[in-house]
């Protein structure tokens, strides 16, 4: 590939009708919900964005902080030369602090939003002409699969952000050992990911549940993007953000509540949502460090290198 240039590979069988229809039957359950993953149309990755520079959200600025903090002893950890997967790329901007730390001889981005990760790379390609630039198009909460993208060199996977909270505890055992597999056979590869920890349930609730409203906003929006994809009829002021954390399950739950009755249109249905009545928009899973710990040898990770913020906010785990 000439220097300065990147490609693009779609490995997401898109089915549009199916889509409509898990969509559209998840609105019509009892609870309803709504995968997390439709958040992210443009302007929710805008909204999204502006989360992550709120005072109550912590995660992103306690993560970068850790990073900045120990970037040497993580960037030995890690070793140079490998092929860096970032997964749920977005706007690459959290790998792009690490090429020049790890020198990849590869970089793949990995994520649903395609044309994101064009823009991105595009504008990263010029900069790194030695690095192979690669955007795969996946829905990896789905199944992670990249057998036709990597060759048989070491390989670092990166995964920030602690958006593995999304999986349950289940689904997150069994997405890592996905990428054990993906290190089996490659020997020096490895896990870089970030973890959000147990802590007082108030600060908890608050940074998903801010003072300005952004988050609220940010949820809402999730009912504008599901109206363009099924023509349906919601109308986001009419409910309610909610934030509460669940301390049995250990995790965050994000609802839209119903303020008065609505009736909605659906393909082919309507619901009628009770006063009060919720939608169940995404879970975020907080594990002590010795659980996750303990969730990545489950997986098949051997040996397992931690790195905590002052306060243990956060926690960035390299996995081997």
């Amino acid at each position: 590939m000439p220097s300065g240039q990147y490609r693009i590979v779609e490995r997401y069988l898109r089915d549009a009708q199916a889509e409509r229809r898990a969509l559209a039957a998840g609105l019509l359950a009892t609870p309803a919900v709504i995968a997390p993953k439709y958040f992210y149309d443009t302007l929710g990755c805008a909204l999204f964005g502006a989360i992550c520079e709120l005072p109550e959200y912590y995660p992103t600025r306690t993560e970068r902080a850790i990073f900045n903090e120990h970037r040497d002893a993580i960037a030995r950890a890690l070793g140079q030369g490998k092929q860096f997967v970032d997964l749920g790329a977005g706007d690459c901007c959290k790998a792009l602090a690490w090429l020049a730390f790890v020198a990849p001889s590869r970089y793949i981005a990995v994520d649903f939003a395609g044309d994101e990760i064009a823009r991105s790379l595009a504008r990263m390609a010029p900069d790194f002409p030695e690095v192979e630039m690669l955007g795969v198009v996946a829905d990896f909460t789905r199944g992670l699969d990249l057998g036709r993208d990597l060759t048989r060199d070491a390989v670092t996977f990166f995964y920030p952000g602690s958006s593995i909270g999304n999986f349950t505890p289940g689904e997150a055992r069994e997405f890592l050992t996905s990428v054990h597999l993906h290190c089996v056979g490659r020997e020096g590869s490895g896990l870089l990911i970030g973890v959000d920890t147990k802590k007082d349930p108030r600060r908890l609730t608050a940074a998903y549940d801010d003072a300005v409203g952004v988050t609220a906003a940010f949820n809402r929006n999730v009912l504008h993007h599901v109206n363009s994809i099924l023509g349906s009829d919601f109308r986001p002021d009419a409910f309610d953000h909610v934030a509460l954390y669940d301390e049995g399950e250990g995790r965050i739950e994000m609802h839209l509540a119903a303020r008065t009755v609505q009736t909605v249109k659906l393909p082919g249905a309507t619901r009628t949502f009770a006063a009060g009545e919720r939608i169940h928009t995404e879970n975020s899973y907080k594990y002590a460090p010795e659980e996750f710990t303990m969730l990545l040898q489950e997986a098949g990770f051997r040996r397992v290198r931690r790195w905590q913020d002052g306060n243990g906010d956060f926690a960035v785990f390299y996995a081997t």
